[in-house]
């Protein structure tokens, strides 16, 4: 079922450095990321973000367009594109540097939408952080929306602030991923799954946390699901956990699950199900690590 799908977030180019110091640049940005995966996974994707008229955000731009995403109209302005400089570990692990002007303009919004994710600096980084927020608020009543903190400590702060206004829109959210580095920093804890769980009780029908090389667990309305991860020669990790993201909302949307008259047959979820939307957002995600940059598989490509 192809479904109409709202991320809100920031668009960046990523100069990504490698191990032996060659340096590529790759349109990036977290929310940019899952709104390209689920446009070239035959959705209807629009991004709400902010990028300038330079020759980045032009590159920007066509990256999209070419996944099949709309920008909304007030996503492009005169001041120059954000950078995230990704300095890749021996292991293909990213580390991030921004350069970044995060506020953005709603204006031209669709009417209706099936589900909104936003994720990572848009929801926490102000001024376009109170903006997210509106955008999150306004179509909560009748979209289901999905949220990835994707913590960024550099432009975050400290965890503890951080925290709370991540667990703000945990609260507003029927749909919350996360990575296990991403909650040990924010929550100073190795106890990650706990956190991850008891996530629900803020109003989240679903929580997952992905874990790398060993896999992902998911939390619903039938209880804790497990999944292993599926083999494959990494080339880089830059965009695998959008793209799990992504994966998530697209298997929801075909089992035609997502939006507000769908929200009783969400909370009868089974475990069963779980475990297949967690297993389809691991398949994707595998595609993209294994091929340089956020590099998110395409429809066709898809057994």
């Amino acid at each position: 079922m192809t479904a109409r799908f709202l991320t809100a977030g920031e668009a960046l180019t990523d100069i990504v450095v490698r191990a032996d110091g060659a340096t590529t640049e790759y349109p990036g940005g977290s929310p940019m990321n899952v709104a390209v995966a689920l446009g070239r996974l035959g959705h209807d994707s629009r991004l709400l973000t902010r990028i300038g008229s330079d020759g980045r955000g032009a590159a920007i731009r066509e990256h999209v367009e070419r996944s099949h995403v709309r920008l909304t109209p007030g996503s492009i302005d005169e001041r120059p594109t954000s950078t995230a400089a990704a300095h890749i570990q021996a292991d293909g692990s990213a580390q991030y540097e921004f350069d970044l002007v995060w506020d953005v303009d709603p204006q031209g919004l669709p009417e209706v939408v099936d589900a909104v994710h936003t994720s990572s600096i848009a929801a926490v980084l102000a001024p376009g952080a109170a903006t997210i927020a509106e955008v999150v608020d306004r179509y909560a009543p009748t979209a289901t929306i999905s949220y990835d903190p994707n913590a960024r400590p550099a432009l975050m702060g400290d965890a503890a602030t951080a925290r709370g206004i991540i667990e703000g829109i945990i609260a507003r959210a029927h749909v919350v991923k996360s990575s296990d580095e991403d909650v040990a920093w924010l929550y100073g804890t190795d106890d990650v799954e706990d956190v991850v769980a008891s996530w629900r009780e803020l109003g989240p029908t679903i929580t997952a946390l992905t874990r790398g090389g060993d896999g992902a667990v998911g939390f619903g309305p039938a209880g804790r699901v497990q999944i292993a991860s599926n083999p494959v020669t990494v080339a880089d990790t830059v965009g695998a956990g959008d793209t799990f993201s992504a994966g998530i909302l697209h298997a929801l949307a075909e089992r035609e699950l997502l939006g507000a008259a769908r929200r009783e047959q969400l909370a009868a979820l089974t475990a069963a199900d779980l475990e297949a939307v967690l297993s389809t957002a691991a398949g994707l995600a595998a595609v993209t690590v294994s091929r340089p940059g956020a590099d998110p598989p395409w429809r066709a490509e898809l057994g």
